[in-house]
C-alpha cells in the first residue's frame, strides 16, 4: 500500500528549514524619520513609502526634543487623520517620552496604524502624521 504522508525525515527538514526562515526575519526597530526623528515639516508620509514594507513585531522609535514640543497620538481612522481630529485619539506619548531613546511602539497587530502629533500645528502644517501597515513575516 503507498503511503500518502510525509516521511520522519522529511518533516524534520521542514521544520530546521521554517525554523531558519523565522531566525531570518527577526522584527526590526526603526526609528521614525531616520536622522531626522519626529518634527515639525519633515514628510513622513515619504519617509513611510521609501522605508516600507514594515513588519508585525517592528518597533517604531518616536525621537523628539521636548523644546519644541511634540507627541504621538495614535488616531482611530482615515478621516481623523486627515482632518487632524484628535477627539477619539489615544496619547501614546506626551512632549517629554520622546527623549533619550524615545518612544517606542511596537507593531503587533494587522491593522492600520495612524500616528500624529497634536501640538500646535504640528499635524496640519508640520506634516507629523505617518500611516503604517505592517504585513506578516514569512
Amino acid at each position: 500500500m503507498a503511503s500518502s504522508g510525509f516521511s520522519a525525515k522529511q518533516v524534520i527538514l521542514l521544520v530546521a528549514v521554517a525554523a531558519s526562515l523565522l531566525a531570518v526575519t527577526q522584527a526590526a526597530t526603526v526609528v521614525v524619520g531616520g536622522s531626522e526623528n519626529w518634527r515639525y515639516g519633515y514628510n513622513y508620509t515619504e519617509w513611510a513609502a521609501n522605508n516600507a514594507p514594515f513588519y508585525f513585531e517592528d518597533t517604531l522609535v518616536f525621537k523628539y526634543e521636548q523644546t519644541p514640543a511634540h507627541s504621538v497620538y495614535l488616531l482611530p481612522n482615515l478621516w481623523s487623520y486627515w482632518t487632524c481630529d484628535f477627539s477619539k485619539a489615544k496619547l501614546l506619548a506626551n512632549p517629554t517620552q520622546g527623549q533619550g531613546d524615545g518612544y517606542k511602539f511596537v507593531l503587533n497587530q494587522w491593522r492600520v496604524f495612524y500616528f500624529a502629533s497634536a501640538e500646535g500645528n504640528d499635524c496640519k502644517d508640520g506634516l507629523m502624521k505617518l500611516i503604517i501597515v505592517p504585513w506578516p513575516r514569512y
